[in-house]
């Protein structure tokens, strides 16, 4: 069929293409199994010959049957989500007098394909290459006539020509779901590989490309790493980084734009990859790193896009984030791009490295702070605007550059944020906040920017993470007396409470932290607090959880509401002290600190000292002196402190040999610890006295 003939078709189906096209998400399940596959595609062409097979240059005859099923097609153990493996978007075949002449068009042409002409099946591929691929209709019609398995078998043909115009079309159509995974089922990607070790740069960049768009689910990525794929993708971008870049003069000017060429298709066909941690490995074994750096101080846009998706995507691994220090300089200067994708990628970067406390020095050091603030106007890309907030977040870690945002006033930009925001852009908003809430002075800024009620209302949402920097934000602010009072006038509390009923152990445990501040400074909590319908209750009964995290916060808030003698009476009703009791021979410091005071302040009620000592709670508390961590050497100095008013207490913290070690805290700086352990050792020495002066008589 000649162009003119397809261009007359065009015009006269004008009318027919105003049609409804179907989306791809309607298409029916396609059957990737290859036995179903096979029985589907025997329709013999004129010549008799099966639609599998394909004629090449030399005569022979390529039987794509003999891929079978793929081995390494199992699931791959990655924490890496799969984008599209549960979308099943075929388009179900319209009724034949509704399908637009694209669909018969193309389908003739497929037929071309099928004779083992070279020359015709060049032409036939050039003609459908003029067709919009990205329509659904068009990639229905390859899919009905069998044209993704001849497709497929092309690249294994001797003639560029048709190699070149295969890629081209699978590359366009591979965008699909459903077709990029029948691509690799038909062992498409096995091939595309191979083809990388072509000296033909054209077709190498396709086959790279073409690899970018179907590595977008696990298999695939899978695949192309057995296979050898990185290495060779991985060897594409040498070719920039030392002809590209100025490192030689000897080629010329055409063959450095082919080689960076070259090199991009590559990085996106990694960028593809790098969602796999496996693949990330297997890319820094290939040697990606010193690549990355070089070629990040690229001039060329459509390089620096996709090396920096493959730095934002490696960015959580630690061998890349020690890597990124030496980036620094580039990812900032990028920041300065006109291009908002670039900026993206580089922000997000940061965003997810600048947990590390150098990669948070160096942004500041290299000018950083102040454009992450000036992109804080850039209100309509939601994206970057996420990635950038998210930067600041980061780098707000850091005292000294939270002195800096001070300088640009960011906080007031962000608490304006607080409202008409999407949830991704909140979270990062909050999280900020939460950061820059840890200097009084902040705390008072956000407090007169009308900024507290905002979180207050974050409160009710469901995004779990912004619940948890919400409270994070919340448990800050309360530090502050006018601010806790605000909290509590717009019931701020009560919402905390509720949220320990949340399912999610991190939200539990942002909500407890956020609690003991807020009984802590509150005026009259401890009435506030029994107001709670069932919440003294509530936060006992998480006592039984088996997160560390939970049982540290919940212990802290335990230890400010047992304060009060009326609470601690209630949480005594509970089981407070079988509970806090279970939880002695934990290991981790920051249970053992908030625990210990828990037992500290529990011990003023009734009864509970001698209970504790029935529940052999008292000499375990004797090992958590011997921790590295002063803060619990000063909680569990307390609370031994109110158990030793107990005598039989004291007899087991001796037989445990506390005296001695608490002997020691005695000459501790801490002047609470020195105060806590002299006492205790006091007891201990008057009930030996008293014991020794009875059996004197």
């Amino acid at each position: 069929m000649s162009s003119t003939t397809t261009a007359a078709d065009n015009v006269s189906s004008n009318k027919t293409r105003q049609k409804v096209l179907l989306s791809s998400r309607d298409w029916d399940t396609l059957v990737t199994d290859q036995n179903k596959l096979r029985k589907e595609n025997t329709t013999l062409s004129k010549g008799g010959v099966s639609e599998r097979r394909v004629t090449t240059r030399a005569g022979t005859r390529i039987d794509r049957s003999r891929h079978g099923t793929h081995p390494n097609y199992e699931t791959e153990g990655s924490s890496e989500d799969d984008d599209d493996e549960q979308e099943d978007p075929l388009l179900t075949r319209q009724d034949q007098t509704d399908l637009p002449s694209e669909y018969w068009q193309i389908q003739r042409l497929v037929k071309y394909l099928k004779g083992g002409n070279p020359t015709a099946t060049v032409i036939a591929l050039s003609s459908i290459r003029d067709f919009n691929l990205s329509m659904d209709i068009c990639q229905l019609a390859i899919r009905d006539a069998s044209g993704l398995e001849l497709l497929v078998n092309l690249l294994e043909t001797d003639n560029i020509d048709c190699k070149i115009g295969s890629l081209y079309i699978l590359k366009e159509i591979s965008n699909n779901p459903t077709i990029r995974r029948n691509i690799a089922d038909l062992g498409g990607l096995q091939t595309m590989i191979t083809l990388l070790d072509e000296p033909e740069k054209d077709l190498k960049c396709l086959a790279a490309e073409t690899i970018a768009h179907v590595a977008k689910f696990k298999r695939a990525r899978k695949v192309v790493r057995q296979n050898g794929g990185i290495k060779r993708l991985v060897a594409l971008l040498e070719h920039a980084a030392v002809n590209g870049h100025g490192s030689s003069n000897r080629i010329s000017h055409n063959d450095n734009i082919k080689n960076i060429e070259v090199a991009r298709a590559g990085a996106l066909a990694l960028w593809s990859l790098s969602r796999s941690n496996h693949n990330k490995h297997a890319m820094e074994r290939a040697g990606i790193i010193p690549l990355l750096a070089k070629l990040l101080k690229s001039s060329n846009e459509n390089m620096l896009i996709p090396i920096g998706g493959i730095i934002e995507e490696c960015a959580t691994d630690h061998v890349y984030r020690v890597a990124i220090r030496e980036m620094v300089p580039d990812l900032v200067k990028n920041l300065l791009s006109s291009n908002a994708e670039l900026q993206k990628h580089c922000a997000s970067a940061i965003f997810k490295c600048a947990e590390d406390e150098q990669i948070r020095d160096l942004v500041r050091k290299h000018m950083g702070l102040r454009p992450l603030h000036d992109l804080l106007q850039q209100l309509d890309n939601k994206a970057l605007l996420a990635a950038v907030i998210g930067a600041i977040w980061k780098c707000a870690i850091s005292p000294k550059n939270i002195a800096e945002f001070q300088k640009f006033r960011t906080l007031d930009v962000l608490v304006q944020l607080l409202n008409n925001q999407p949830e991704e852009v909140l979270v990062n908003v909050v999280g900020a906040i939460a950061e820059c809430a840890k200097e009084a002075e902040n705390r008072t800024l956000i407090r007169k920017a009308n900024g507290i009620s905002s979180l207050v209302n974050l409160l009710t949402g469901t995004n779990q993470g912004l619940l948890v920097n919400t409270c994070h934000a919340l448990r800050q602010i309360s530090e502050e007396p006018e601010s806790i009072a605000m909290i509590d006038r717009l019931d701020g509390v009560r919402l905390l409470w509720s949220l320990l009923k949340n399912q999610n152990p991190r939200v539990q445990a942002a909500a407890s932290w956020a609690i003991s501040p807020c009984v802590k400074n509150i005026k009259d909590s401890g009435e506030m607090v029994r107001s709670f319908v069932g919440g003294l209750e509530l936060i006992v009964s998480l006592l039984k959880s088996k997160d560390v995290e939970v049982l540290a916060s919940v212990c802290a808030a335990i230890a400010e509401i047992a304060r009060d003698e009326e609470n601690l009476a209630v949480i005594t009703d509970h089981g407070v002290v079988k509970l806090l009791s279970n939880l002695v021979t934990r290991t981790e410091d920051i249970v053992r600190r908030y625990l210990a005071e828990a037992i500290a302040e529990c011990c003023k009620w009734g009864n509970n000292r001698q209970a504790f000592g029935d529940n052999q709670a008292v000499a375990p508390l004797v090992k958590y002196l011997k921790s590295t961590d002063p803060n619990v050497h000063q909680s569990t100095a307390k609370a031994l402190h109110q158990l030793s008013k107990n005598p039989m207490n004291c007899v087991t913290m001796h037989e445990a040999g506390v005296v001695r070690l608490l002997i020691e805290m005695v000459g501790s700086r801490d002047e609470i610890l020195q105060e806590n352990a002299a006492i205790c050792i006091s007891y201990i020495r008057r009930l030996a006295l008293a014991n020794e002066k009875s059996r004197n008589g």
